[in-house]
């Protein structure tokens, strides 16, 4: 096997190419020759921050360039992140890589924290794989990406980093309706109205699925309020989405089977479907008390899903929910040496989950109810972060964040194994009630060096996941208790942002060690103690080739392996030093944009290509996946000053791919890349 250091050597030297490449972006190609516009990160400190002095690696996707992609489904988003990867499932499924692999088992969505307006969409401790589905994209205000161990104002469950997902305002929203259809009988309609400092956006989708027995209708809305109550300001957002998808199952026929027309369609779970449901409400209320600015911000969380696992061969069904309370408080302000912003989360949470399962498979995999329990959470953090200018060119940026996650669980089904006393290795074990509680520290230091139209800076952080509910109370193979700790990650990055009038460039490199990693052993015991090892560059390029012709490049180069010795189930050999599974080499996506002018109005056409490296599909690196490339393409046209047609077509060559590829009880498994399709859509200013 090759060093690690011989496998980044290749990501010196696409870096020396690309950073010569004439591959970049303007916003506003039309004001190419003006000075370069500020861009403002609210995400990383709670406050509106210049982003080219932010000493973190971030990406920002604003209101055009949402509106511009006009998703079907999330991956078309983060397609645009260097160190992003959103992998499709079936429907609107997804699995997060975000400077780390496709992280895959129950708690694995614990190391990223996805949120709304800075609010975790799902409890710590209760997170979901998929739960980007809850959130309005398509009609997001914006998309903030922290990439690596976030600052203090986080804390668990931002561990790889933080996907934030910005509401938009009455000022951000036009009135306007509209209606999209496409292939496979895809149909979306969509409003956004306006009053005074109220806004609405809310749309409906309804898809027939492209594999046999597969489809989703989908409803989300966002209502927001901006104004004023005395020395206040406030905002408050109400989200829901609801989500029913008839789901397709991955194809199992053979190796390469997404490349073949017959295999493509077969549905082998035509009864899996997913249920989800989910609901937020926040106020926020900011004013200034003595030359400081102190934000409380109350809110409401509930969730509800239920769904047939019909990736496992004996086909149980899980239900789970929660509701939360909790309150963000905080006091920040700028001073003659510098910023700050000092404050207290609370989240306290009701969850409950039940699995069952119609027929017996086996002695080891029984019918009937397999868990069936609450638990209570209770989550406090106190933090700090500030910024301070150590000379004319030097700033200091740093935080700490002290956390605390107690769970109470309850099992409302008897204790002990699920099996009778003759089965042989009972799969399925409910530990007795008792209480859990983890404490952890999470800190980061960055510093900053200004020097003209260049920023340099290195930073390094420490960050942390508390164990899920679900890795320590769905437990298996008669495993009584699950002693497992938190996680934490370890990260260095060193990076430069250079920004003209026509060019800006971010590069980034990064290296994250992370310990006590929580994973299923050979006995298919939940512990921890492993360790991994993630190095890469995320490289953003942009370039305005001239006043109507745009370019954007992102990609991220990386290596990320086992860097302990393990021994998974099904296997007598350690995996240190292997790829870990699902982790591409290299990613990323260029994009094209010409805009126009058709009949004196304006118009625009933007091709893009994607693609995914080839990638191991098993932790024992015995299996891969090729890799694919796509091509999309995209065009609107203001047809009159108030309507707008757009079309898009994704995969225009057809090509055969697998969206996610793994290798499991013995077969190659793939979530099918669907083919060419197209989409056309009238938009109507009101």
């Amino acid at each position: 096997m090759a060093s690690k250091d011989c496998k980044l050597f290749p990501i010196v030297l696409v870096t020396s190419f690309v950073m010569t490449a004439p591959l970049a972006f303007s916003d506003s190609p039309e004001v190419a020759g003006d000075a370069p516009m500020e861009t403002v990160i609210v995400t990383a400190t709670r406050q509106a921050v210049d982003g080219f002095d932010l000493g973190q690696a971030w990406a920002n996707l604003d209101a055009s360039d949402v509106e511009r992609i006009d998703l079907q489904h999330s991956n078309q988003l983060f397609n645009r992140v260097s160190g992003a990867w959103v992998s499709r499932g079936n429907g609107q499924e997804s699995l997060i890589s975000l400077r780390s692999p496709v992280l895959t088992g129950a708690g694995a969505c614990g190391a990223f924290f996805t949120g709304e307006d800075g609010i975790n969409l799902r409890a710590p401790g209760f997170c979901n794989v998929n739960q980007l589905f809850d959130t309005n994209l398509l009609q997001a205000g914006g998309i903030e990406v922290m990439k690596g161990p976030a600052n203090a104002v986080f804390g668990s469950n931002a561990m790889h980093g933080v996907i934030n997902v910005l509401t938009k305002s009455a000022e951000q929203t036009t009135p306007s309706v509209g209606i999209q259809a496409g292939s496979r009988d895809f149909i979306r309609t969509r409003v956004s109205l306006t009053n005074g400092g109220v806004a609405l956006n809310a749309n409906a989708t309804s898809y027939g699925g492209y594999q046999d027995a597969s489809g989703y209708d989908q409803q989300k809305a966002t209502l927001r309020f901006d104004g004023t109550s005395g020395e206040w300001d406030l905002t408050t957002v109400l989200s829901t989405s609801n989500l029913n998808q008839e789901t397709a199952g991955y194809i199992q026929d053979g190796k390469g089977a997404y490349k073949r027309d017959a295999a493509r369609r077969v549905n082998r779970n035509p009864e899996a479907y997913r249920d989800a449901r989910s609901t937020r409400v926040y106020m926020r209320a900011q004013r200034e008390v003595s030359g400081r600015l102190l934000t409380v911000t109350p809110y409401l969380r509930s969730n509800q899903m239920e769904f047939l696992q019909h990736y496992l061969p004996w086909k149980s069904r899980e239900m789970n929910e929660h509701d939360s309370l909790g309150l963000q408080g905080s006091l920040s302000a700028d001073t003659d040496w510098g910023n700050y912003i000092v404050g207290a989360d609370i989240d306290l949470t009701d969850g409950a989950l039940k699995e069952d399962q119609a027929e017996a498979f086996s002695p080891n995999q029984p019918a009937g109810i397999h868990y069936d329990y609450t638990v209570n959470a209770r989550n406090l953090a106190l933090f700090g972060q500030f910024e301070m200018a150590v000379s004319d060119t030097f700033t200091v940026q740093g935080g700490l964040r002290a956390e605390s996650t107690k769970y109470d669980y309850t099992t409302r089904a008897a204790a002990g194994s699920v099996c009778a006393a003759t089965a042989s290795n009972c799969r399925f074990y409910r530990p007795a009630s008792r209480s859990d509680d983890f404490s952890n520290l999470s800190g980061n230091v960055s510093l900053v060096w200004a020097q003209d139209q260049h920023r340099y800076y290195v930073r390094t952080a420490l960050g942390f996941r508390a164990p899920q509910a679900t890795e320590l109370y769905r437990l298996q193979a008669g495993q009584t208790i699950a002693d497992i700790d938190a996680e934490e990650a370890t990260s260095i990055d060193v990076g430069w942002r250079y920004q003209s009038e026509f060019f800006s460039s971010d590069i980034s490199l990064y290296v994250i060690a992370k310990d006590d990693v929580i994973f299923q052993d050979r006995d298919r015991q939940n512990v921890s103690g492993a360790s991994t090892e993630h190095r890469g560059i995320d490289i953003d390029l942009s370039w305005a080739l001239s006043e109507s012709l745009t370019a954007t490049m992102n990609a991220s180069l990386g290596d990320h392996s086992y860097d302990s010795e393990i021994t998974l189930l099904g296997s007598r050999d350690s995996i240190r030093g292997n790829d870990i599974d699902t982790s591409p080499a290299h990613f990323g996506s260029v994009q094209l944009r010409k805009d126009l002018t058709i009949n004196e109005r304006p118009a625009s056409v933007e091709l893009e290509v994607a693609w995914v490296d080839k990638y191991f599909i098993d932790p024992n690196n015995q299996h891969e996946y090729p890799g694919h490339k796509l091509v999309n393409l995209r065009g609107s046209w203001f047809v009159s000053k108030q309507l707008k047609a757009t079309l898009t077509f994704t995969n225009l060559l057809d090509e055969g791919y697998a969206e996610r590829a793994d290798y499991g009880f013995g077969n190659y498994r793939y979530f099918v890349g669907e083919p060419r399709s197209a989409m056309i859509s009238l938009y109507y200013t009101l």
